[in-house]
């Protein structure tokens, strides 16, 4: 049986549990457990079953409860007569979990915070971005740390990356840690308290899931009953699990361009059905007159500005949206460019050898530029590559490639058009000649 007997100062629970003191104040302070005795002088003294009731609590976290879920399901064990520690063995608990919080620095704001998890996750240690994780999960509300911590942490570290300041191998692990903690969370979410159904996905040709992943967190926490089908979400597929589910809106997100040209064709075909579509993601941030073109509802620019959308949709609050539709000069030259698409970057292939353009890369730059142009012209406007094209120079510039390179591959892609559609690629020519010269 394990003592309640008091014997143990703060410093012996520290080191025992590998909790930072301010966090364990914060437990004390906020949900009452643990709850320490105090000796004659007012100094906290603590029993082994204090002890073991914090690592209790801390395995509750590394299996992805917040903080507060894990005091819950504790007083509803005291409150049912069981005893919360029956056959569990401390022993066994994570040594990621154990070991002390050396590395934790003295601010324990979100902002220090979400600066130590970066560190962590720069240096690849996963223990250390864990206990920085459950301790901002034990101060802050789960929405604070998601948004604050992961979802800013790692748009900070795609610029480092984007920078040339840290390798994709790190982005990787990070994305890793953090979308690993978000299914955590999501698993232990409490079941659907609203009868409304919200279908989220990712678009077509759309890998990047964090935002589809931590928007279904945020409405299921809301009490929704969320369906999340993932990334790269075929139409069909969203057809399919709309017909099957009857859900009452779906949540489409694209980050890229051609992702929102493919979030395009997928919304039609709901508007057409009369079923609410919303979408959202950081090409309409980037390029605000795309929104336009989805025929849809807007999510905003920011994950709170979103869930207010959804709530205000499902409530029937639905506004009127203007559609903007591309001319018919863009609609014959994007049909001219799909069907020539194969006899174009043949051209520009053979070209690139007369250029003496570094054949490093040239087909990902092929492939790259082709689906951009072919997504500009489906939505209508050939400058919503502009944005794509910045990345691109910024990324080349980073890795000390000359900028002639990139001027030299626009003339040769508009040599390359000029040669198989002719008239019909005027809206193609004009953008690859502005570019070249900008390039140049």
């Amino acid at each position: 049986m394990i003592s309640t007997i008091p014997a143990y100062n703060i410093k012996v629970v520290l080191k025992e549990t590998g909790l930072a003191a301010d966090t364990l104040r914060a437990w004390e302070r906020r949900y009452g457990l643990p709850f320490p005795k105090r000796s004659t002088g007012g100094h906290r003294i603590y029993s082994q079953f204090d002890i073991e009731a914090i690592k209790w609590l801390m395995a509750r976290q590394a299996e992805g409860l917040s903080i507060s879920r894990a005091v819950d399901s504790w007083n509803e064990k005291i409150a049912s007569g069981a005893d919360p520690l029956a056959g569990f063995a401390p022993s066994t608990f994570s040594s990621a979990q154990a070991t002390p919080a050396i590395y934790i620095a003295p601010g324990t704001n979100l902002d220090s915070l979400r600066a130590q998890w970066i560190a962590a996750c720069m240096k690849f240690s996963e223990s250390s971005s864990e206990q920085v994780l459950n301790q901002a999960f034990s101060m802050f509300p789960v929405e604070s740390v998601c948004m604050e911590i992961l979802q800013k942490g790692m748009a900070e570290i795609g610029n480092l990356w984007y920078e040339n300041k840290s390798s994709v191998q790190q982005e990787h692990f990070a994305s890793g840690l953090a979308m690993r903690r978000l299914d955590s969370l999501i698993s232990a979410s409490p079941v659907p308290s609203r009868n409304q159904t919200v279908i989220v996905g990712c678009a077509p040709n759309e890998w990047h899931t964090f935002t589809a992943l931590l928007l279904s967190l945020l409405l299921r926490r809301r009490g929704l009953n969320v369906i999340y089908l993932g990334a790269n979400v075929p139409t069909d597929y969203f057809e399919e699990t709309v017909s099957t589910i009857k859900g009452n809106l779906v949540v489409l997100i694209a980050q890229t361009l051609t992702s929102a040209a493919a979030l395009q064709l997928t919304a039609f075909i709901f508007a057409k059905e009369r079923l609410p579509v919303c979408f959202g993601g950081r090409i309409f941030n980037t390029r605000p007159d795309l929104v336009d073109t989805i025929p849809g509802h807007f999510l905003g620019s920011s994950v709170d500005s979103s869930l207010e959308e959804i709530e205000k949709l499902l409530k029937g609050k639905v506004k009127a949206y203007n559609l903007k539709t591309a001319s018919q000069e863009y609609r014959a030259a994007h049909q001219a460019f799909i069907s020539n698409r194969t006899h174009i970057e043949s051209t520009i292939t053979e070209l690139a050898q007369l250029f003496s353009i570094n054949p490093e890369g040239l087909n990902t730059g092929i492939q790259f530029l082709g689906d951009n142009i072919s997504a500009a012209l489906q939505l209508g406007d050939m400058d919503h590559v502009n944005d794509e094209m910045e990345w691109i120079k910024t990324l080349m510039h980073s890795h000390q490639q000359p900028p002639e390179e990139l001027a030299y591959f626009m003339e040769i892609y508009s040599k390359a058009v000029d040669k198989h559609i002719n008239n019909q690629g005027e809206p193609i020519r004009t953008w690859l000649k502005k570019q070249a010269q900008l390039a140049s």
